[in-house]
């Protein structure tokens, strides 16, 4: 359970990595590389940076967590949970991306290894996550709505 609970917690902390298979959209890869980077650096700040205002995060086991304030919180308390932990390494592959307008959808497998720190067996953990994002008012793709679940390693 705890693994499940830490391989959850950390895709939302930034939730990405070095895409792949994209639409050839500069913006969404200039977002999936966003993403990727706060994630690796486990950066919770440049992390919910990309996040829209009202977006919605859907994690297994846990209720809905709406809003960006709430998202945040989220993160914070993962991140206190893991004091110590770092992002061995993170990578993510992303597929089928759809755009429609201010609207786009993809869904990405990423792979992720935390270093626990204090000696601690690290976390390697794969899931697959459906992302939808909506560009805002400047032209910037947010995430909306994310969902996420544990996968085994998708070719």
């Amino acid at each position: 359970m705890r693994a499940k609970f830490v391989g959850c917690a950390l895709l939302i902390t930034g939730v990405l990595a070095h895409a792949a298979d994209t639409s050839g959209d500069p913006a969404i890869e200039k977002f999936n590389q966003a993403l990727s980077d706060a994630t690796t650096r486990m950066d919770n700040n440049a992390a919910l940076a990309l996040w829209d205002e009202d977006g919605i995060s859907l994690l297994p086991g846990t209720a809905p967590i709406v809003g960006k304030k709430a998202i945040g919180e989220f993160m914070d308390g993962v991140t206190k949970q893991l004091a110590g932990a770092h992002m061995q390494h993170f990578e993510m592959h992303c597929h089928d991306i759809d755009v429609s307008g201010d609207w786009a959808s993809e869904w990405c497998h990423e792979h992720q290894i935390v270093d626990m720190g204090s000696g601690k067996q690290p976390f390697d953990g794969q899931g697959n996550m459906l992302l939808v994002l909506h560009r805002d008012s400047h032209g910037q793709w947010r995430l909306k709505r994310e969902m996420w679940n544990q996968a085994p390693d998708t070719p």
